[in-house]
């Protein structure tokens, strides 16, 4: 069983169970860009010029999606260029109950130091969510994140949710989820309420170390990628979000009768490109 995820602002602490089976097939991550470098340079130069990436940027690597299909120019997201709390003209932070009710969100366990946001989960389950302002139909997302030393029970998760709330089908696109086994990340696709329908796909990575994870969402398939690798894809019409989406960042608290650890998720950047 699996609980969803919730991510607008209106939905702040409702959660809605969740049951699913994969239609999806696994495409193994057992190529990289070393197979195609002078293709992958080529391929960097033209996202840098048409990004606005500089060429010095430490994140403007050949392992991104955007880089190796061009995507082109980011239209929204967040850099994290910054010091403090989130960036309210980019985010809605969490003020609420925790995933399914356990726990805490609250907008101190975020923080940005200049280079990357991190979100701290405690013992107790206080730990934080939020939400991007910036929502489309159709498009591309990509992130840069890792975990420290996690406690099992805190789940990292970036994924898409209705810019409007009470959509039909409740579509949900989580594009990078842990869960309790800390050596997998997660890729579902929600297209049913009350666990009607989901498409699910899984691979092994370390999620401590810096990986690159995007989902393209056209009006023909969602596809999914690890470090710029196609991992998940799923051409079912009838599963694909027909309303606006955004992004959120969240470090979920899925409790038991052991003791919590202090978890930790970061985030180097965030980028929204059209379809």
């Amino acid at each position: 069983m699996r609980i969803r995820s919730h991510c607008s602002a209106a939905a702040a602490g409702v959660a809605l169970g969740l049951l699913g089976m994969s239609v999806t097939g696994t495409i193994p991550l057992t190529s990289a860009w070393s197979a195609d470098r002078a293709d992958s340079r080529s391929a960097l130069a033209a996202h840098r010029s048409a990004s606005g990436l500089t060429a010095t940027s430490p994140a403007a690597t050949a392992d991104q999606a955007a880089a190796r299909y061009v995507w082109g120019k980011v239209v929204a997201g967040d850099e994290f260029n910054y010091k403090g709390r989130p960036d309210s003209r980019k985010w809605h932070v969490f003020n609420s109950s925790g995933h399914n009710g356990n726990g805490l969100r609250r907008a101190s366990a975020w923080r940005v130091d200049g280079r990357i946001i991190t979100v701290t989960g405690d013992a107790k389950g206080t730990t934080g969510g939020m939400a991007s302002l910036y929502g489309q139909k159709y498009g591309r997302w990509e992130a840069r994140m890792k975990t420290g030393q996690r406690d099992p029970k805190y789940h990292p998760d970036i994924l898409l949710w209705p810019h409007v709330h009470g959509s039909k089908k409740c579509p949900e696109v989580n594009f990078a989820e842990g869960t309790n086994n800390t050596k997998l990340v997660k890729f579902f696709l929600h297209f049913g309420c009350h666990g009607r329908g989901t498409a699910r796909e899984k691979k092994a990575v370390d999620m401590r170390k810096w990986h690159n994870y995007a989902v393209e969402w056209t009006p023909t398939q969602i596809t999914g990628y690890i470090d710029g690798v196609q991992f998940f894809k799923d051409r079912d019409k009838t599963h694909l979000p027909s309303v606006s989406m955004h992004a959120c960042i969240q470090l979920d608290w899925f409790p038991d009768k052991t003791r919590t650890k202090k978890t930790t998720m970061s985030v180097d950047w965030i980028r929204v490109y059209k379809a």
